[in-house]
């Protein structure tokens, strides 16, 4: 399709038109299709924060849809809640919430390919679904669309951050303050491009993250965490954490330097590895009856067990 910018929408971003020309894209999708050259302006391949000027010519080629590569799997899926819309979904510790390198098969949307007959589409062929993601060791509730007016509606709530998401976490050392919270932009590592890094430097490309934490329980050597993200980017909680002198306790990436994590606390979490962090509460509302839900989870057993024992050395 073709559309010639009017006067009411000179200095819009070419993403934000795409999508509101184009209800059944995503801004995210919108902005892939910008990167393969197929929403054009006047011709020409651009830039998703393009600002549109008067009379510009926007070319938007919606390619057909994808017939899905990723399998479906017989694989146990711990269903919180479902409805037409919706689902969500108690993902374990160890499970990646989608396919990626390395990471073709045993995926959380393998399962659910399985357990649902219609996923909407909008995240793509490797991700039908997926709202948000969490770690492969972060366990916990994940928002699932099967709808394309869901997934509309809870990527918009996550963006305006709306949605209430509290994470509980064991991380190291004694945080003294009862609660407070982590302000620091976040970006790719500027040499460890695998990683994640608290970005202060000026002109390395970072977002705004905002992490607020609350002490739940204090040990010898270690704090329980409540937190709440109002922003989320990738390996926040972690990031964050570990900025301030308190690491997650079993992380590999931004944990303590030395033995391994599994190492460091053997007693407590024997043959455990990654972060020991849990996504325990998510609240939403109901893309199609306006209603609020909340929902949440129990903390794994091998961090029930982790507390038990620290609990008892107090």
């Amino acid at each position: 399709m073709d559309h010639i910018v009017k006067a009411k929408e000179k200095g819009a971003r070419l993403d934000v038109l795409a999508t509101q020309l184009n209800p059944s894209l995503s801004r995210a999708f919108s902005q892939k299709l910008i990167e393969k050259g197929q929403i054009l302006v006047n011709d020409r391949p651009s830039q998703s924060s393009y600002r549109l000027k008067l009379d510009d010519k926007v070319t938007i080629e919606v390619p057909p849809p994808e017939k899905y590569e990723v399998r479906p799997e017989n694989l146990p899926l711990n269903i919180v809640y479902e409805d037409d819309d919706l689902l969500v979904v108690n993902k374990p510790r160890g499970m990646v919430t989608h396919p990626a390198p390395g990471h073709y098969a045993g995926t959380l949307v393998n399962a659910l390919l399985y357990h649902v007959k219609n996923l909407t589409g909008i995240g793509g062929v490797e991700r039908p679904g997926i709202v948000h993601r969490l770690d492969k060791d972060t366990s916990g509730l994940l928002l699932v669309a099967k709808t394309d007016l869901a997934h509309r509606s809870l990527s918009k709530q996550i963006k305006d951050r709306t949605v209430k998401r509290s994470y509980v976490a064991l991380v190291h050392g004694v945080i003294r303050q009862n609660d407070g919270y982590v302000q620091e932009k976040i970006g790719r590592h500027p040499v460890h491009r695998k990683k994640m890094a608290v970005i202060k430097q000026a002109g390395l490309k970072s977002r705004e993250a905002l992490t607020f934490y609350k002490i739940l329980r204090r040990f010898k050597d270690y704090s329980l965490l409540e937190l709440q993200l109002k922003t989320g980017r990738t390996h926040q909680i972690r990031v964050h954490m570990s900025h301030i002198g308190h690491p997650l306790v079993g992380d590999k990436t931004y944990g303590k330097k030395g033995p391994a994590p599994s190492e460091l606390v053997p007693s407590y979490i024997e043959g455990v590895e990654g972060q020991l962090l849990h996504a325990q509460i998510i609240g939403f509302t109901h893309p199609r009856t306006g209603e609020y839900l909340e929902f949440s989870a129990p903390m794994p057993d091998e961090m029930t067990e982790a507390i038990r024992t620290l609990s008892k050395e107090q």
